[in-house]
């Protein structure tokens, strides 16, 4: 019987099995690293695209900083108009009112007083002078009430002294200025109505009456 040797037969399959072997290990290892390289790649543009969108919205921010900074700015300068508008109105509404009140004390002022001083914070004021007599100051005072300018007087202090052989009496008087106030502007839209129904009324008296048909 012949007898065969198989030896190299099997080292052959060993070495093909080896070499087999490493090939599915270096392919494998091949596309690891192919893998690996590309998630890296991926994700390193993703972070690019990240960053460019980070500088895109950090400009933007700041363009918007920038529009609520001079926003901020043009509410300050038209809060500043509408104060100095405001007190350029009050002076043009307080000017006619002052000189109607030193009209009004003149107007007021009886004989044998006379105004030393004359104070005025906003509504109220404060008057001070010399009398004659005690009576003149009520006498004054009597005026203020009936007077439509100024109201509501108050007597401070009243002293009598003499000077210059004479006795004078120095007061110290305040009232309130009265302040008109704007009509309304339902007050005005009430007066216009009222105004039209009167002129309709008057156009409707003045047509002439229909003739009836013969």
């Amino acid at each position: 019987m012949a007898r065969i040797n198989l030896l190299p037969w099997r080292a052959e399959l060993r070495r093909q099995l080896r070499l087999q072997f490493m090939y599915m290990l270096g392919a494998a290892f091949a596309v690891a690293v192919g893998v690996v390289i590309a998630v890296h790649l991926y994700y390193e543009q993703r972070i690019r695209f990240q960053e460019q969108r980070n500088t895109f919205l950090d400009g933007e921010i700041a363009k918007l900083d920038k529009k609520i900074e001079e926003i901020k700015e043009l509410k300050d300068e038209k809060e500043r108009l509408v104060r100095r508008i405001e007190a350029i109105q009050t002076l043009e509404t307080s000017r006619p009112l002052e000189v109607k009140l030193f009209d009004e004390f003149v107007t007021t002022l009886p004989e044998g007083v006379f105004l030393k001083e004359i104070d005025q914070k906003g509504t109220a004021i404060t008057v001070k002078g010399t009398a004659q007599s005690q009576s003149r100051v009520s006498t004054f005072m009597r005026n203020v009430e009936l007077s439509k300018v100024v109201t509501n007087p108050r007597l401070d202090v009243v002293q009598t002294a003499t000077k210059e052989g004479e006795r004078v009496s120095d007061f110290t008087l305040k009232v309130d200025q009265v302040v008109p106030k704007p009509p309304s502007e339902d007050a005005a839209k009430t007066g216009k109505t009222a105004k039209d129904e009167k002129a309709a009324k008057k156009g409707g008296a003045a047509k002439p009456a229909k003739k009836e048909g013969a």
